[in-house]
């Protein structure tokens, strides 16, 4: 047994509905990776759990899978704004968010999540960004006025499969965007954040 498969014995299961559309992603999907999976899907719900946010908002809602997690742990009369902007994905996306009896707590958006976000006129408990590595500091800026003082913000794949640490590649843009996002965050000092080495990296961000 690996210290990851004793972890998932040890933790709450993910449920049938998440470990279908898992099986589906893996088997008819070309990055399957992508998907948040069993840890980490807990982990967001948890995070909903102790902030029983009433407004989260998801930058790259891919499978949808972290959507549903997220949805899992909000207040009663919570919602999630979700935005993918890759079309092709809401077939799959709507198959499984409609299995959910969550799936009244969630509204999906298919677009740019840049142009998405200004017309939501919402205010955040919660954000979670997972999607163009290469625009987070732009995700970022967007949806900083949006978070309420005490909300968070997760980013997603902030260690970028460790090459964050090595030397980068002029063409590479996606791990220049996570570096510049690092560092961005690091100098922040309207937040406090911390890395935790969680799969790929999960940035936990505290607005003050």
């Amino acid at each position: 047994m690996t210290v990851e498969e004793y972890i998932l014995s040890h933790s709450d299961p993910e449920g049938e509905l998440l470990a279908t559309l898992s099986r589906d992603a893996n088997v008819n999907l070309l990055r399957p990776r992508m998907l948040s999976g069993h840890l980490q899907g807990r982990i967001l719900k948890m995070f909903c759990r102790m902030l029983s946010p009433k407004r989260v908002l998801e930058i790259g809602t891919y499978t949808g899978y972290a959507t549903l997690c997220l949805a899992e742990g909000l207040a009663e009369d919570g919602r999630v704004d979700t935005i993918e902007i890759n079309d092709e994905m809401e077939d799959f996306i709507r198959k499984y968010l409609d299995q959910s009896p969550l799936s009244e707590k969630i509204r999906l958006h298919i677009g740019d999540a840049m142009e998405i976000i200004p017309g939501l006129q919402e205010t955040y408990d919660l954000v979670f960004i997972d999607a163009d590595k290469r625009l987070y500091t732009n995700y970022y800026d967007l949806v900083f006025p949006l978070i309420r003082p005490g909300g968070i913000i997760l980013a997603d794949n902030t260690l970028w499969d460790g090459k964050v640490v090595e030397e980068t590649i002029a063409s590479d843009k996606q791990t220049q965007g996570i570096l510049a996002f690092n560092e961005k965050i690091k100098n922040d000092e309207r937040v406090e954040k911390v890395i935790l080495p969680l799969r790929d990296g999960l940035t936990i961000i505290w607005k003050k």
